[in-house]
């Protein structure tokens, strides 16, 4: 269905307030930055951010929505005789491998994440995230394996499938933060991705294989 304008107009509204809160993040630091301040520099009133951003902490974090589905939909939408492990590496090696910002390799990460750093609240939204990407794959193995609660494979796997991608961005924040230029961490990433791999069992390599046919 085509986009109307007056949702087009209220999207590209959001997008707005979210670029200028994040450039003010940028230069000042999150906690010295107030939402009426976004609210005067973008002319709409506070009531209106709190209307797209119902906390302070969504408008640094807009452009992490669907984060806590990604390893879901990876291993969801995994190829036939694949597993559900195998798809998260093939999908996050095409990420990097395409120098993707959704797993920080750009210009400004760096100062991305010392924004994150220096407040705590962002800390803690970030911490909250990451328990949603587990629960999420954790979920979408029960529901591919076809397993019940009872059955901790889903809960164990689940947990090596959030390490690797913990693991590659923890390694891509590291080198960004370090100075690294996002093509040169790009091929480092890769490089680990195959050790990564080389340190799962089969266990987990061979968990939840989609059926051929």
């Amino acid at each position: 269905m085509a986009e109307g304008l007056r949702e087009r107009k209220k999207r590209q509204t959001k997008q707005r307030i979210s670029d200028i809160a994040t450039g003010l993040f940028l230069e000042r630091g999150f906690q010295a930055v107030t939402v009426a301040e976004i609210a005067e520099a973008a002319d709409v009133s506070v009531n209106t951010v709190y209307n797209y951003f119902p906390a302070k902490e969504d408008l640094f974090f807009d452009r992490m929505e669907g984060v806590a589905q990604r390893l879901a939909r990876m291993i969801r939408g995994r190829d036939p005789g694949e597993s559900a492990a195998r798809a998260v590496l093939r999908e996050i090696r095409g990420h990097v491998a395409a120098v993707s910002p959704a797993y920080g390799l750009m210009d400004g990460y760096a100062d991305f994440m010392r924004v994150i750093e220096d407040a705590p609240t962002l800390k803690a939204r970030l911490f909250h995230l990451q328990q949603d990407v587990r629960q999420a794959t954790v979920a979408a193995l029960r529901e591919e394996a076809g397993t019940g609660p009872e059955d901790p494979m889903p809960l164990l796997v689940g947990g090596q499938i959030g390490w690797i991608q913990g693991t590659v961005v923890e390694f891509i924040t590291d080198r960004m933060t370090a100075g690294g230029k996002p093509n040169e961490v790009s091929r480092e990433a890769l490089d680990l991705l195959d050790e990564i791999e080389d340190l799962l069992s089969g266990a987990v390599l061979d968990y939840a294989v989609r059926p051929a046919g």
